[in-house]
């Protein structure tokens, strides 16, 4: 028995075969282009289907099932039979930005402080002409193509077309407000569940978005743990028994497989600003020779932070003073580490639970300073799993077969190595850091 993940990125298609045993089998791969005008960003639906279908020959394998996950808020509209009828709308596609305003409108105790600019629904009010019309998430394309009929959605990429996980449904009054048809959105069901048959007969389930996959495939599926994914930009995903209300906004929630929630927070900070300030820099060798130093920089490369608080005029900021690009560099890591820190203060006095453990994924643990920085930083031991890449997720969900997600990522997940927290000197100047976000305004 073997399992197919999927993840349906920005830049290509990747598709991972996994075993009983959580061994990878095999890989695949294919790139995929974008088109960006401005505000806008879209891709060819038809280009998913053909690098998909690429990856599973490559494969080679008839597997025991196959789940898929995409980036969140991508969609394109179909007719019923689920043909396209405009192109791919990405995740980050702003065209729609001044409807924000009408939504919020619609349903304000709904959407005043969660839905964003950048969100599918703002778009959907935007393109939607007629109920012969269809919504579908990219996740859910692609696997109508593996099946041969249009499926479900799943909880995940509803999320963001705003379907209300509270109530489990469509919110109907709202729609009804913004002149929305119901039957231009798809049914809705728990990830993991089976949507239909491949003509080989490989089930094909429901999926979740890319972040909540990465979630799965590092194993923080139980209350305590978390998944810390650092790249350009810095995110955390954890577990949480109740729903998690922060005024705010900063963090929002999806459904737990196996019930429950799953609560994160995608914030404007990490190591993307490290391009901008040392350009060309040889990051390696700063980071063999990296040590603790008396400054931190808030790590932002423009205007406005998300999380762990929202402050749409946050600005980049260095406090203390640093001589070089070794200093430089040190002072970033300091200043994602203390984000991070903050981030998991916020999230327990919303009620989580006090943080255990952290798997490390995204680009920047290829940074081994870095990694124990976090764990000294945050106080906790930090596990790095040998594989922890979306399409894994996938896998994983797959491989569940409709039962606890929780359970068979336990099985299936391998840690590389855990890293013990030390004695950290950077308290002190954690809380300068933060007493300095105060004096600016930007926690409220």
């Amino acid at each position: 028995m073997a399992w197919i993940g999927i993840d349906l990125g920005t830049q290509s298609v990747r598709a991972v075969l996994v075993d009983p045993d959580g061994t990878v089998l095999a890989r695949a791969s294919r790139p995929l282009t974008s088109v960006r005008d401005g505000v806008r960003h879209e891709q060819d639906p038809q280009h998913w289907l053909d690098a998909v279908d690429a990856c599973l020959v490559d494969i080679g394998i008839v597997p025991s099932g196959i789940a898929i996950c995409s980036t969140s808020g991508t969609f394109l509209l179909t007719d019923v039979a689920g043909r396209p009828l405009t192109p791919a709308l990405m995740y980050d596609d702003a065209r729609s930005a001044a409807r924000r305003v009408h939504i919020v409108d619609a349903d304000p105790d709904r959407w005043a402080t969660s839905m964003q600019p950048t969100w599918a629904l703002p778009k959907v009010l935007d393109l939607v002409a007629d109920s012969d019309q269809r919504v579908i998430h990219s996740a859910d394309f692609v696997a109508a193509h593996l099946v041969g009929h249009p499926v479900a959605t799943d909880t995940s990429h509803a999320l963001k077309t705003g379907y209300d996980l509270v109530a489990d449904s469509w919110p109907t009054a709202a729609f009804d407000k913004l002149g929305l048809p119901l039957e231009v959105f798809p049914e809705v069901v728990r990830p993991g569940t089976e949507l239909g048959r491949t003509p080989a007969g490989e089930p094909v389930c429901a999926g979740m978005t890319d972040g909540c996959a990465a979630q799965i495939a590092a194993g923080a599926l139980a209350p305590g743990s978390w998944n810390s994914v650092l790249g350009t930009t810095l995110v955390l995903k954890g577990v949480s028994e109740q729903l998690l209300d922060d005024p705010t906004g900063a963090v929002y929630s999806h459904r737990h497989p196996d019930g429950g929630w799953l609560p994160g927070g995608a914030s404007s900070s990490g190591a993307g600003v490290l391009t901008d300030l040392l350009p060309g820099a040889d990051l390696d060798a700063l980071d063999r020779a990296a040590r603790p130093v008396d400054a931190v920089i808030y790590p932002l490369a423009k205007t406005g932070e998300r999380f762990p608080f929202v402050a749409p005029q946050a600005e980049p900021f260095l406090l203390g003073a640093v001589d070089g690009d070794l200093e430089t560099y040190v002072a970033v890591l300091q200043g994602v580490a203390f984000i991070e820190r903050l981030a998991f203060e916020h999230l327990e006095a919303l009620g989580a639970d006090p943080v255990r453990s952290v798997a490390l994924t995204g680009g920047g643990t290829r940074s081994g300073y870095w990694n124990q920085l976090r764990a000294d930083v945050l106080g906790v031991p930090v596990e790095l799993p040998v594989a922890a890449d979306p399409a894994y997720g996938m896998a994983v969900l797959a491989a569940s077969q409709g039962g606890s997600v929780t359970e068979t990522a336990r099985r299936m997940v391998r840690i590389d190595r855990v890293l013990e927290p030390r004695p950290s000197r950077l308290d002190d100047l954690y809380g300068a850091f933060v007493a300095e976000l105060d004096a600016r305004g930007y926690r409220g």
